[in-house]
């Protein structure tokens, strides 16, 4: 009964939600060129696709951060849910960082780029660290905070090495940098699956990591922490699907 709940209920209406509120938000871009008010279109659109699959989202440890301030948040990645999720949750305006391979994707691509997402570009050192700059200029200029999956992509079981392109980023920009994790997404969406199963997730905020006086060449040791520090808000217990 889920799978076909996931299969002719969810799915559909998941598309659907998509493609209407991406050209809602294609057309706001065309009057606010700031990326802000498609940022909340496309909370909006997560909140319908968690609507439609059944899926709560609570949000524990916002109350450590700041209101007003601007951070790198750094999330483990699971699941296609876990952006939903967070855009559902996360009470900040943040742009992503996202592969330079989905904004050569038609109609996808240039909702990114009119949205001011920022591209991750791994071709070469050179342009890694080009984007990388781009991501702190970003905050220091516009006092919005980034978000980015540091495992470098969904990751099937556990939690993968992390790429240190956040904790450069966090450290060039002088902001904190923020762990969180997605709790209980993979169990309602496994990597390669169709079937979503209803259920609770958490997405659980850590201590805000402050940044003020490191230097670049502390990255590699803000990297390490921060995967320790996702690792640990992960070991609490996930809430369990309802199947």
């Amino acid at each position: 009964m889920s799978y076909l709940r996931s299969l002719l209920f969810s799915i559909p209406l998941i598309f659907l939600s998509t493609i209407v509120m991406g050209a809602l938000s294609l057309a706001a871009s065309f009057f606010d060129r700031t990326g802000n008010s498609q940022h909340r279109i496309a909370r909006i659109w997560a909140k319908m696709l968690l609507a439609v699959s059944f899926i709560r989202v609570r949000a524990e440890g916002l109350d450590k951060l700041d209101p007003r301030g601007s951070y790198v948040f750094v999330a483990n990645h699971a699941s296609f849910m876990d952006i939903p999720a967070i855009l559902s949750r996360l009470p900040y305006q943040f742009r992503f960082f996202a592969k330079t391979g989905l904004f050569k994707i038609p109609f996808l691509g240039t909702h990114l780029r009119r949205a001011g997402h920022l591209t991750v570009d791994r071709s070469s050192v050179r342009a890694s660290l080009k984007s990388m700059t781009a991501g702190a200029r970003l905050i220091a200029e516009r006092g919005i905070s980034v978000l980015l999956f540091p495992e470098g992509g969904r990751s099937p079981r556990g939690l993968r090495e992390f790429k240190d392109g956040a904790a450069y980023i966090a450290i060039k920009a002088g902001v904190p940098v923020v762990p969180i994790a997605i709790v209980g997404m993979r169990r309602l969406l496994p990597m390669g699956s169709i079937h979503i199963r209803s259920g609770k997730v958490v997405l659980r905020a850590g201590e805000p990591i402050p940044t003020a006086g490191l230097k670049p060449s502390d990255h590699t040791e803000l990297t390490l922490r921060l995967h320790r520090e996702v690792s640990h808000l992960l070991e609490e217990p996930a809430p369990a699907p309802v199947r």
